[in-house]
């Protein structure tokens, strides 16, 4: 134990200017610490109160006689005293034990001020008798419970336990198994342990130590050694072991015996303990001189040595160490702080027991790496690198790495840098940037072994411990696809995984089975990310996987939802921009779907795109593959031919065939256009606008006729014809759409007479002819419109028109004819109406007729006779006999004709539309001038104003 550093690590605080105040005057027999304050007992029986400053704080008679022990509760402002009071007589012991409160004082007026005393207890009964108290322990277990041990010279021990104050207790004697030897017999030291519900009771003699078990009734004695100690030699631990000092050595004692032992020389005549460091007053036979010594065990080295005088008491408050002389000085020695005890250690470059000091002492993680951080450097200066980066590594969590790489990024001390890099990874408190340092290492260093592990070695299940995507781009950029690759499957980093796949290593056909397991979501943003790329390389694999994951069919479009597989749909549109460049492919991929999924949500978008392509002229069609340029180069120029015949063999071939892509694709598009809007439809699955304009730009005549005819454009149908100079389409177009008894326009066959009538470069009297012929069967135009629009064309002849003028002059002719006959009958008819009325207005009127024209009786009187000679009996006629019941039915119906007549030319709207929908709307209006309405004003007049 010589041997053992020595160092400060303590230091006197009063400088020895302390003692006990000279208000006590009794020599100090006991002493006791706790809740700020010292209590001291005399032998004069008072008990004095000391403050921090070792002054009295106040004093009070306590006993009689003297204080013999006492002890200051730690849970209760509770003093516990044993001393000797009067003895009141022979019988009963003078020693007692006395219960005060120190928060309580006696009533005012008393001479001195002195605590309520709560509780006195006779020590010795009948059962315990009298015997000398050599130790004294009180445990609070459950305050007011207490349990108190009072050690005897017998080997004895009397506990008390139970509710003091109250006097609510039970009383039970501990025996020590001792020698015959009183001396050897005598109780020096108690000491409890709690642990948990267990409590037990270390009682030492000089001869043995024990470990009693209270919780067992009657409690359970065990020997532990058959040597023990003498007074003042007891102490227990924080840990709650047992420490026993004898002149060899000091020993430690937990509840199954003996533990580790310490060789300390010299007679132990006080041991204590402080804050984990063991509290020795040795006296050294030789010299008879007293030293003190603080051992710090866990640290092998001894904190403070200093020689003190005879020292009567040893405790510890305030946290300082307080040594009681026998001349009544006090000595207060307290610990230094942790700043100026490493300080010390540094200058002497004691890194290691510096590590092991903080370490001991469990200071705070940052002191304890600030300390390792100077040994690093102190070893790192030394050139111990391997040591500095083990003393670094422990610092990780606390100081800033960089401190630490910037020191190690020598290349030559490259794998003590990397080292400390996988620490760093390992406690998840590695950056990017340490990442991508750690990963260029290993590449630098070129260990595949390390990077499998840093990569491949974690567990499957749980979060990397490095910065995925930077693990990724080092591995990329040094060559280790095969690294990233497992990096970025592992962490789910689809897109990355695939952008390694196709833009480093260029397989395509793994991408495409890697897409085929993901799931569909996963799936879609993958395809709609690097599809530009599979479709350039691997066209067809890629169009079908789409078509898998467009359609219902296919397992990679299906997901679950609450156990129940659902198919997860996908548009066809969302991966219209991959095939940007490549629109063969597109238009392929579109014909597949189509053909698969019928009413797909998409199908207005997917035939616009489709017509599109269908219709474009300049679509890119694929050259002639270099192999067979190259072949048929080879064959040319094998066989003679010009390297300029080869070029143009090579363009006529590549024209021939884009001529007939070309076609076939327009053949697509009008296919496209019919099927796309039936007869049933009300409305196309396409955009009209848009396929007109397409069918338009792309001059695509017979798609453009086909829209305008199902627009109902009929105009714009025969325009079509008239651009394409195709006469017989256009007779045949007017034909089906300029028959009105099926819902066509009439009027076409006026604008195809127009056509005709300006053409000036090429007979077209057939086809006049034609179009007259249907012109005269509907009755379209009047002659006379008809030779006005023929005659702007110098080249046709009179012949053209001949047979239709002489028919419609025939016609008429017979028109005019009978329109003479009924004029003469209408003259005749109105001038013998003029006579009659005349004659009315004239002559009288002889009626002869003798018969009723009702009941066809003779006629009598009363009778009724009507200008239009017709006779009725009287009660013939009934209530109405102001009219002629034979006449009155004709006479009604030409009345009501007339109001007819007169509620019409009122109806303006249906006048205009008679005039409009009629081929002849001049009839129409002779008509109403005929029939006089029109020319009749009549003024309602409700409607006047």
């Amino acid at each position: 134990m010589y041997q053992w550093r020595k160092f400060e690590f303590f230091e006197e605080k009063s400088a020895g200017k302390c003692a006990i105040p000279a208000e006590i005057e009794g020599e100090v027999q006991c002493c006791s610490s706790g809740r700020g304050r010292v209590a001291v007992g005399c032998d004069d029986g008072t008990v004095g109160l000391l403050d921090r400053g070792f002054k009295l704080s106040y004093g009070f008679q306590a006993h009689a006689t003297s204080v013999l022990f006492l002890q200051q509760l730690k849970q209760r402002n509770f003093l516990v005293t044993i001393g000797e009071d009067e003895q009141t007589s022979p019988q009963v012991s003078p020693v007692c034990l006395k219960f005060f409160d120190l928060d309580k004082m006696e009533p005012e007026g008393s001479s001195s001020t002195t605590p309520v005393c709560i509780q006195i207890l006779r020590v010795f009964t009948n059962q315990f008798p009298e015997a000398k108290i050599t130790s004294f322990l009180v445990l609070e277990e459950a305050p007011p419970v207490l349990l108190i041990s009072i050690g005897l010279d017998n080997g004895s021990i009397y506990c008390i336990r139970g509710d003091i104050a109250r006097e609510r207790i039970t009383r039970f004697k501990l025996m020590v198994e001792a020698p015959s030897d009183k001396s050897l017999s005598s109780i020096t030291g108690l000491g409890f342990r709690v642990d948990g519900k267990a409590l037990q009771l270390f009682a030492v003699t000089p001869s043995s130590v024990t470990l009693f078990n209270l919780q067992d009734q009657p409690p359970k004695k065990q020997i532990l050694d058959h040597i023990g100690c003498d007074v003042n030699g007891v102490a227990m631990s924080d840990r709650l072991d047992l420490i026993i000092g004898r002149p060899e050595a000091v020993y430690f004692y937990e509840v199954d015996g003996r533990g580790p032992c310490w060789a300390f020389d010299g007679e132990k005549k006080f041991l204590g303990w402080f804050r984990g460091y063991l509290l020795c007053v040795i006296s050294d036979q030789k010299s008879s001189k007293n030293t003190f010594n603080v051992y710090d065990l866990k640290n092998r080295l001894i904190a403070h040595s200093m020689a003190v005088g005879d020292v009567s008491h040893m405790v510890s408050e305030w946290g300082n160490i307080i040594l009681i002389m026998s001349d009544k000085k006090i000595l207060c020695i307290g610990e230094k702080d942790m700043e100026s005890k490493l300080d010390m250690l540094f200058k002497k470059n004691l890194y290691t027991v510096a590590v092991n000091l903080v370490q001991s002492q469990q200071a705070d993680a940052a002191a304890t790496a600030e300390v390792l951080r100077k040994y690093g450097d102190h070893l790192y200066m030394k050139q111990e690198f391997d040591e500095a980066m083990a003393q670094y590594i422990h610092t990780i969590g606390h100081l800033e790495p960089s401190y630490v790489i910037q020191k190690f990024l020598d290349a030559q001390r490259i794998y003590n840098l990397t080292n400390y890099l996988e620490k760093l990874h390992e406690k998840d408190l590695a950056s990017k940037d340490h990442t991508t340092l750690l990963l260029n290492c290993y590449t630098k260093l070129k260990d595949v072994e390390k990077l499998n592990k840093f990569i491949k070695g974690e567990d499957s299940v749980g979060e990397h411990k490095f910065d995925v995507e930077t693990a990724i781009r080092v591995c990329r950029t040094a060559g280790y696809h095969e690294h990233a690759m497992y990096v970025a499957k592992r962490a789910g980093k689809h897109e990355l995984y695939l952008k390694i796949l196709l833009e480093d290593l260029g397989r395509y056909d793994e991408a495409l089975q890697y897409i085929s397991c993901l799931e569909p979501s996963q799936a879609k943003v993958t395809v709609k990310e690097y599809g530009k790329i599979l479709v350039e390389h691997k066209s067809s694999e890629t169009i079908e996987l789409l078509i898998r994951l467009c359609t219902t069919g296919g397992t990679i479009a299906k997901r679950n939802i609450n156990g129940i597989q659902v198919p997860f749909i996908t548009s066809p549109m969302d991966f219209v921009n991959i095939f940007v460049h490549i629109p063969q492919a597109l238009m392929n991929f579109l014909e597949k779907y189509s053909s698969k999924v019928k009413g797909s949500p998409s199908q207005v978008e997917i035939n616009n795109i489709l017509l599109e392509l269908y219709l474009s002229n300049n679509l890119m069609f694929p050259s002639i593959s270099h192999e067979n340029g190259g072949g048929n180069h080879h064959f040319m120029e094998k066989n003679g031919v010009a390297n300029g015949s080869i070029k143009e063999s090579e363009k006529k071939v590549t024209n021939d065939a884009e001529e007939k892509d070309r076609l076939e694709r327009h053949r697509k598009g009008f296919d496209l256009l019919k099927s796309a809007w039936t007869s049933e439809m009300e409305q196309p699955l396409y955009d009209v606008d848009l396929a007109v304009i397409l069918c338009e730009m792309n001059v695509l005549r017979e798609g453009l006729r086909f829209l305008y005819e199902k627009l109902k454009l009929y105009k714009e149908v025969i325009t079509c014809y008239m651009q394409e100079g195709d006469r017989e389409g256009l007779i045949s177009c007017c034909k089906r759409l300029g028959d009105s008894t099926q819902g066509g326009d009439p009027s076409l066959w006026v604008d195809i007479l127009k056509y005709f009538a300006e053409v000036d470069d090429d007979d077209c009297s057939k086809e006049i002819k034609e179009v007259l012929t249907y012109i005269e069967r509907d009755d379209i135009l009047p002659p006379i419109v008809v030779l006005q629009i023929l005659s702007r064309n110098q080249r046709l002849t009179l012949s053209v028109v001949k047979d239709y003028i002489a028919r419609k002059l025939e016609q008429e002719s017979k028109l005019i004819e009978e329109d003479r006959h009924s004029i003469e009958k209408y003259q005749e008819n109105t001038a013998a109406m003029k006579k009659e009325i005349q004659d009315l207005r004239t002559n009288a009127r002889i009626f002869q007729i003798s018969k009723c024209a009702n009941c066809g009786f003779t006629l009598d009187l009363p009778a009724v006779h009507f200008m239009c000679m017709h006779s009725f009996h009287l009660h013939c006629l009934g209530d109405n006999e102001q009219e002629c019941q034979k006449c009155a039915p004709e006479y009604k119906s030409v009345l009501e004709t007339k109001r007819g007549l007169e509620q019409n030319a009122k109806d303006h709207d249906r006048f205009f539309q008679q005039v409009k929908s009629s081929k002849d709307g001049f009839s129409v209006i002779a008509d109403y001038f005929g029939k006089g309405i029109v020319s009749k004003t009549l003024i309602d007049p409700s409607e006047s104003t």
